[in-house]
């Protein structure tokens, strides 16, 4: 089936080619940074996670979204889900491409990976992430390429298959969940201190993620022959709908802990995000916009004509994505370090290479998706 990943339209091409341009240039920036170190970045002493961790653990939620199709159409043999199935499984392998990628050059010299193999150490959560990880990439890209291979040649996919389909239902929800103890385990950062930690990283993740594969379907539906199935968008954007819902109350619930108990140190990292602390308001228009984007999303999601109308369904999804990529793509792990344990504000910002380098991860993300689409859709093309 690799082979189909070679032949395309000259769109398919373009669009590869542009991708390549800016993976080329991550990579370019990535050198400079291997060269000089992680000085030529905005981290520092007091936030000691900024750009790449942040995007790390966006793109973790975005991950474990796929058990929201696998789990209705395996579990429950919900039809509906069968087409649109392999998109969110294939979605899963680039997202956790990037997560990968973007640990790797948040270390600084990838050399430092082999401390986890060499030296291993059960009880940090650390090691557990990485096992979580690489097992639901390979766990995705076993169960994606061998149902599509076995569609291709019409026949049922192997009996090896069906407990691995099983197995990667849990382990989709203990990728976000370990991702969030690397967090709420950190007692001295207490924006990050909370037990629903794990909750609030799984409800933006089936929002978010959701919200990026509807998008894909009607992409790979325009511009292909392969149709994902309007009923099984619909159904998604409703398994969206809740999860947003949830999301946003679950940062309410922030809100009421820190103010009404008036602990400072509970406060600060919200009063920082919102209002600004000690002069400092670098965050302050991200998280009013995401606020904004929240709140106009779950307008046009409560709308039942929404879901039927494509064109308002893909706004909305651009809202949700957005605004959960403000939240916690940016605004969550910046916040954890302020203040600093000295009380004092030291805000971060990332650096034009640190751009080029997220971009640069992005782009190899995406071009890892177009190449697994692109089979994917030629095989549902040949089978119909």
């Amino acid at each position: 089936m690799l082979d189909r990943a070679f032949t395309g339209s000259q769109r398919y091409y373009r669009l590869l080619m542009g991708l390549l341009v800016f993976m080329g240039l991550g990579f370019a920036a990535y050198l400079f940074q291997l060269n000089k170190g992680l000085t030529i970045t905005g981290m520092g002493r007091d936030v000691s996670w900024g750009i790449y961790i942040a995007q790390f653990t966006f793109l973790v939620g975005v991950a474990a979204s796929a058990v929201m199709v696998v789990l209705p159409y395996y579990l429950h043999n919900i039809k509906v889900f069968g087409k649109i199935t392999i998109l969110g499984e294939f979605l899963a392998v680039a997202s956790v491409t990037m997560c990968l990628l973007f640990i790797i050059v948040d270390l600084g010299k990838p050399m430092r990976l082999l401390n986890v193999l060499l030296y291993p150490t059960p009880n940090s959560i650390l090691f557990w992430d990485m096992i979580v990880l690489n097992g639901y990439l390979f766990l995705n890209i076993l169960i994606g390429w061998n149902v599509l291979d076995a569609e291709r040649k019409g026949v049922p996919y192997p009996h090896w298959v069906k407990p691995l389909i099983y197995l990667s239902i849990p382990w989709a929800i203990s990728i976000h969940t370990v991702t969030a103890f690397l967090y709420a385990g950190l007692p001295a950062r207490h924006y990050w201190l909370t037990a629903i930690m794990a909750a609030r990283f799984l409800s933006s993740a089936f929002c978010s993620g959701p919200a990026l594969l509807i998008l894909l379907a009607y992409t790979v539906k325009k511009y292909t022959k392969f149709d994902p199935g309007q009923e099984a968008i619909e159904k998604l954007s409703i398994i969206m709908t809740y999860a947003m819902i949830i999301s946003v109350f679950f940062v309410g619930l922030e809100f009421f802990t820190a103010f009404y108990s008036q602990i400072p140190s509970h406060m600060h990292s919200l009063v920082y995000l919102f209002k600004g602390l000690e002069g400092h308001r670098f965050l302050v228009p991200f998280m009013w916009l995401f606020a904004a984007l929240a709140v106009f999303a779950l307008v046009m999601l409560l709308n039942p004509n929404t879901k039927r109308d494509e064109k308002k369904l893909k706004i909305a999804c651009v809202a949700v994505f957005f605004s959960m990529w403000l939240e916690k793509g940016l605004g969550l792990i910046v916040a954890g370090f302020i203040p600093n344990p000295f009380d004092q504000v030291r805000e971060y910002s990332p650096s034009i290479p640190e751009i080029m380098i997220a971009l640069g991860v992005w782009a190899t993300g995406f071009f890892v998706l177009t190449v697994l689409y692109k089979i994917a859709t030629s095989v549902k093309e040949e089978v119909a």
